[in-house]
């Protein structure tokens, strides 16, 4: 935002609201607005950057000198503790001469909660940013890697001045001006003198690890070196495979269970006769498309019409996607889903079960459900639209698949044989090459075994069903036989 907006934002002012006025606006407190400090003087918070209703609202302010400042204005009942411990966090973070936006002011709000003040650093972008454009790379792309390295190399010199961090992930790293900044002082804690214990440097260091795709496992060496560089009592690889362990496990129940309420991520809407899941950043452009699926289904494009499904290809601003109803076929079918989660909730679940382990398979974007209270009927999923050719149209079976192919084969079922993850219906033409990378699609009977006797003998249906989309003999089937992990 330039001096003239910002002089032209001043000059429009903006209503004077307090922590319980913040509280009670939620996800939109207006803007501009202005905030009152203890000491009576005003600031002016003209745009949002993260709002955590009722708790937490960050933003871009300019103060009465009309300098921009980043505010981050705790509102809950606990907010003098968090404000605190940010504080603290930051002040930490500067003594042990780890980059963070430098504080400007720490102060209670006129009638409750409490403001912190920073440089705001304009142009800044997070690492996420960065990250976003490579995420779907090959595991240990030389660009993505370089990208990451930084980050590592900073997490070790917070451990070696005796310091840990609990919420590491890539978009608490601002890039500005060729430098690498960590930010949130309220998750940053001090130990104190000496070398950090093995389990806490082994805790940070999995957190970070884990925002990584499953698929990068055996390409982290470069990272890991950034980070043992800056802090020489590195923990060690038992310690850190147990902590990455835990930290996976934790961040997918955390992540599966967001995809069904209302939070920052994710739009959750439930009546007694509806429920609508969103991916927060579409909600809006898919509003149209989820008050009536059954209208763009008629006028898109048909893929399939089975009696268990429907399945259209559909225009949204120009963005083509997928929607799929999950039909009733009898009465009888309909009681036997009642009580269940529908196959289009199943499906939902999973698509972001793979695309958190950085396993290719469309984007599913929302899913609306019939209900009538406790009890579901239909359901419809939209996903973004894959335009690759499926394997069973694209591949030759008198020859091997082309080495970019038989690669991404690789990575895909290593990941998934690894995850213990089953298709449930491996036809080829579930299987699609986007020109980069092979999709999976069609998840509704997809599952992720807690037993290794019970993924073995669900892999094996799936190996089976795969080699036999193809001659018996054929070159391709050989290569697939030896190239697929082996049925138990």
């Amino acid at each position: 935002m330039t001096t003239a907006m910002l002089a032209d934002t001043a000059a429009g002012d903006g209503p004077l609201l307090d922590a319980a006025a913040l509280r009670a606006a939620g996800r939109k407190p207006p803007t501009p607005f202005r905030i009152r400090l203890g000491d009576g003087s005003e600031l002016l918070v003209l745009r949002l950057l993260r709002v955590l209703p009722g708790k937490r609202v960050v933003g871009e302010c300019m103060d009465a000198d009309g300098a921009r400042r980043l505010i981050k204005l705790f509102i809950d009942k606990h907010n003098a503790r968090h404000w605190q411990r940010e504080h603290e966090g930051i002040a930490a973070l500067a003594a042990a001469g780890i980059p963070t936006p430098a504080l400007v002011a720490a102060q209670a709000l006129a009638a409750g909660g409490h403001a912190l003040l920073t440089d705001f650093l304009d142009g800044a972008d997070t690492l996420l940013d960065g990250w976003r454009p490579l995420a779907d790379a090959a595991p240990g792309d030389a660009v993505t890697t370089a990208l990451l390295i930084p980050a590592f190399a900073l997490l070790g010199r917070v451990h070696a001045a005796g310091l840990s961090h609990d919420d590491l992930h890539f978009g608490n790293f601002l890039r500005h001006n060729g430098r690498l900044l960590l930010i949130d002082g309220d998750a940053v804690r001090r130990h104190g003198a000496g070398v950090l214990a093995e389990k806490t440097a082994a805790r940070d260091l999995a957190m970070l690890l884990a925002q990584l795709p499953r698929t990068w496992d055996g390409h982290t060496g470069p990272l890991l070196a950034a980070y043992r560089g800056s802090h020489a009592q590195a923990p060690g690889d038992a310690a850190l495979a147990r902590a990455l362990k835990a930290e996976r496990a934790w961040r997918l129940r955390d992540y599966l269970a967001k995809t069904g309420r209302d939070c920052s991520l994710f739009k959750v809407s439930r009546r007694f006769d509806r429920f609508i899941a969103v991916v927060r950043a579409q909600a809006d452009g898919l509003a149209a498309l989820l008050a009536d699926p059954d209208r763009q289904i008629d006028a898109g494009r048909l893929l399939k019409r089975g009696n268990t499904c429907t399945v259209a290809r559909v225009d949204v601003d120009g963005r083509p996607m997928v929607v799929k109803r999950y039909n009733l076929k009898s009465a009888r079918h309909a009681l036997s889903r009642l009580w269940r989660p529908s196959r289009g909730w199943h499906s939902w679940r999973e698509g972001h079960r793979l695309r958190l382990f950085g396993i290719p398979t469309p984007a599913p974007l929302a899913l609306v459900e019939e209900r009538w209270g406790p009890l579901r009927g239909r359901a419809w999923l939209v996903n973004d639209y894959c335009a690759g050719t499926d394997l069973l149209s694209l591949l030759d079976p008198a020859a091997e698949p082309p080495p970019a192919i038989a690669a991404s084969l690789r990575t895909l079922f290593a990941t998934l044989h690894r995850e213990r993850i089953s298709h449930g219906d491996l036809k080829a033409t579930n299987l699609l090459w986007d020109g980069s990378a092979v999709n999976l699609i069609d998840l509704d009977a997809m599952r992720q075994h807690r037993s290794a006797a019970s993924h073995a003998r669900a892999w094996r249906r799936d190996r089976h069903r795969l080699l036999r989309n193809w001659p018996q003999d054929s070159a391709l089937q050989h290569w697939l036989d030896a190239e697929l992990p082996p049925a138990a």
